[in-house]
């Protein structure tokens, strides 16, 4: 899995599992369940939802959240999942040996799943405008920056 964060948007992390060996099908109907809900309420509906692709949005969920804290410094509890994406990946193909010589193929999909997380701290002062919001959050950087150079 390959973990990202995303430089361009404004208070928005990611992270991107890729060749997850599932069809997108199976993935979105758990992704529908978590799309713009909190980072805790997700955690807790992924525990106890019982299909099989709960487990590797659930990795992907928390590996943003630590890309967030870790990356960016912003608190886990007020990350809220923004976007969730699941797209189609290539389809492994093998074949199995039949009786009398023949071959059948077996195909194998995969699926490329992203997550946005979206810090929600940021927006909660509505009285700022939109260049106040970025000097915040490039101070927040600046104190994680700042903080991580001293040790």
């Amino acid at each position: 899995m390959a973990k990202k964060k995303n430089k361009n948007s404004y208070g928005e992390v990611y992270a991107l599992g890729q060749h997850i060996s599932m069809s997108a099908h199976k993935a979105r109907r758990v992704i529908d369940q978590i799309r713009g809900r909190s980072y805790e309420e997700t955690l807790m509906i992924l525990e106890l939802m019982s299909y099989r692709a709960c487990y590797p949005i659930f990795k992907l969920v928390y590996s943003a959240a630590a890309n967030a804290s870790h990356n960016m410094g912003f608190n886990e509890a007020s990350l809220v999942i923004s976007k969730a994406e699941v797209n189609e990946g290539t389809t492994r193909k093998k074949l199995k040996p039949r009786a009398r010589g023949r071959s059948y193929a077996i195909k194998r999909s995969t699926c490329h799943i992203k997550i946005v997380l979206k810090d929600t701290s940021l927006y909660e002062k509505e009285d700022l405008s939109l260049y106040e919001k970025e000097d915040l959050f490039c101070f927040k950087k600046y104190e994680w920056k700042k903080k991580s150079t001293q040790i």
